[in-house]
Order: C-alpha cells, then structure tokens, then sequence
C-alpha cells in the first residue's frame, strides 16, 4: 500500500512539473506577480458534501483584489462538474449554490506558476485526469432547476480538511495570480 501511495504521489509530482508556466500568446512567459483569491472549508453536509467559499471573518478572502501573494504556495480548488444533483438536506441560495460534482485539492503549488487559467486547469488534471479544472467563484447554482449562478461560496461531494485554504479562481474580477 505504501509503494501504491508512493508512485501516486510521484506520479502527481511529475505532472505539476509538467504543467506550463502558460498556455497561448495572450499570457507573459513568466511567473505571475499578481495577489491571488483563496477561499477555505466552511464545512460538511450530508452525503459526503462540503462547503467551499471565501469567509469574511479570521483570513478574509478578497473576490476583487486578490488576497494571497504568489509566492505562497497552497492548493488548488479543483472541480469536475458531472451533473451529480444535490442531495436532501442542502438549503440552496446565491450565496451557497449547488455545483453540480465533486472537488478536491491539488498538491501545493506557488501562486507564481498560476500565470494563466489554463495553466491552472492544467494542475487539476494532472492530479486528478481530464474533467478536472480550477473551481470558480461561480460555480454555485441555485433555483427550482439550478437555473441560477451565485457567489462566495458552494457546495459539492468531497472531502477536504476542515479549514483548508486553496486557491480558487474567480471570471470577472482582477483577483487572480495570473491578472
């Protein structure tokens, strides 16, 4: 068991020394320099779920500006969405939508590789397979048929330690490293 663990770790090694520091000519060739959002755990619910979101309180998570400096290293939020529905139990609103699949954390990696959305995504899908990319602020749905895109926060299946912090991604605000 422990060679089984040992080649998976390596193996995911491996892979984020694969990752590109960016993807396309649109990026720079270099590091990011710009504050990255983080959010952490804001806890569990039925069925194997868990809340992911960015508090207000003790580390606050900063959706406008950034709030982690790119030499920090932590993981990423990462999510594959395959259409799982919410289990009984789960008050669904805006701000604790409902996002369809599972997440989990990538090994750590430094703010500065996250130069690029792809080059986030691509650290999921080397820890994880194709499916997997960076979760986004977004990615909370709500409403009779989770018609409804909310914020700050969501739900999914996974199991990710209480308090965690990661970095997550966030589509139309200058909040992340590669900004």
């Amino acid at each position: 068991m422990k060679r089984v663990k040992r080649t998976a770790a390596l193996a995911v090694a491996l892979g984020l020394a694969l990752v590109p520091l960016s993807v396309g000519t649109a990026q720079a060739a270099g590091p990011a320099t710009h504050k990255g959002m983080t959010w952490q755990t804001l806890g569990t619910g039925p069925d194997g779920t868990v809340r992911v979101g960015g508090p207000a309180h003790l580390t606050p998570s900063d959706p406008y500006n950034g709030d982690t400096l790119p030499s920090v290293s932590l993981p990423v939020l990462c999510i594959n969405v395959d259409g799982s529905p919410a289990p009984e139990g789960i008050s669904l609103g805006f701000y604790n939508g409902w996002a369809g699949g599972t997440v989990a954390l990538s090994p750590s990696v430094k703010g500065s590789r996250l130069n690029s959305q792809a080059a986030a995504n691509s650290v999921c899908s080397a820890a994880f397979g194709i499916g997997w990319r960076q979760a986004e602020f977004h990615d909370g749905r709500y409403g009779a048929d989770l018609e409804n895109v909310g914020g700050w926060s969501f739900w999914a299946y996974g199991n990710i330690a209480p308090n965690a912090r990661f970095w997550t991604a966030i589509n139309d605000q200058q909040a992340n490293p590669w900004n």
